[in-house]
């Protein structure tokens, strides 16, 4: 089983990056973030043409999130049980047994305003979700755009960023906290290349010097963990023409 995730940054514009990336890739599942459209403006036919079914919570302009997926998802969640929010940043679904949940984590924006306190809250809210998910399910992801970049490995000058946005410890810990309930960020559990990015800026040449931070993350519960036999960044649609900011991660799986 091939699971992906990629911040696409507008499905208006990439969907033609993201039919090509799935013929070539071929993955079971591929989760989006930022669509940023609405719902029943999500292209499902054009994936239907390929062999993907799809299903999508969406608003205009900014956020939304869809699941891709060879065979069909159900049991979709669209909201945090104790957040009320109208920005649409959760997908939970079930595709093969797996439960999968797709997360487009708040920017935050900067230290210590208020879209800073709003992540710290929805982060906390989404502890609670997955903890209880994790008594349901047994092989749960749980991937997506978090919008944190975990240690200052997966980060490309940590001196320079410092404890930013994206790196601060208090985003840290509430990452951390959801290692603590027992999922494992997959990517870690193989060697990799040093300096692996999933997202660079557009702006001063970012991709080209390899300026960027790994924040496109793939968590796994134990059972899932035990059966993954790769995780990796798949660079090569960063550098396509007119390209999204972030690139696909992929993790593969044993069944």
């Amino acid at each position: 089983m091939k699971l992906a995730t990629w911040n696409v940054n507008s499905m208006n514009v990439r969907l033609p990056q993201v039919l090509e990336w799935l013929q070539a890739a071929e993955p079971d599942v591929l989760v989006l973030q930022e669509i940023k459209q609405l719902t029943e403006k999500f292209p499902g036919d054009a994936l239907a043409r390929i062999g993907y079914s799809s299903i999508a919570s969406g608003q205009k302009t900014y956020n939304g999130v869809a699941v891709v997926s060879r065979t069909p998802a159900n049991d979709p969640v669209t909201d945090l049980p104790d957040f009320e929010d109208p920005q649409r940043r959760v997908l939970a679904t079930t595709v093969d047994g797996v439960r999968i949940v797709n997360l487009y984590v708040p920017n935050g924006s900067e230290v210590g305003s208020e879209k800073y306190r709003y992540k710290l809250a929805w982060l906390a809210s989404l502890r609670n979700f997955l903890k209880a998910e994790m008594r349901r399910h047994g092989d749960l992801v749980v991937l997506g755009d978090f919008n944190i970049a975990p240690a200052d490995a997966d980060v490309y000058d940590p001196g320079k960023w410092g404890d930013a946005i994206l790196c601060s410890p208090p985003e840290r810990e509430a990452l951390g906290d959801l290692f603590h309930l027992g999922l494992t960020d997959v990517f870690r559990k193989f060697d990799q290349p040093g300096n692996t990015f999933s997202w660079w800026d557009y702006r001063a040449a970012g991709f080209r010097r390899n300026a960027g931070l790994r924040i496109d993350l793939i968590l796994t519960s134990d059972a899932m963990t035990e059966r993954c036999t790769a995780s990796y960044v798949d660079r090569e649609p960063r550098g396509w023409e007119r390209p999204s900011d972030h690139a696909p991660v992929i993790a593969e799986f044993e069944t």
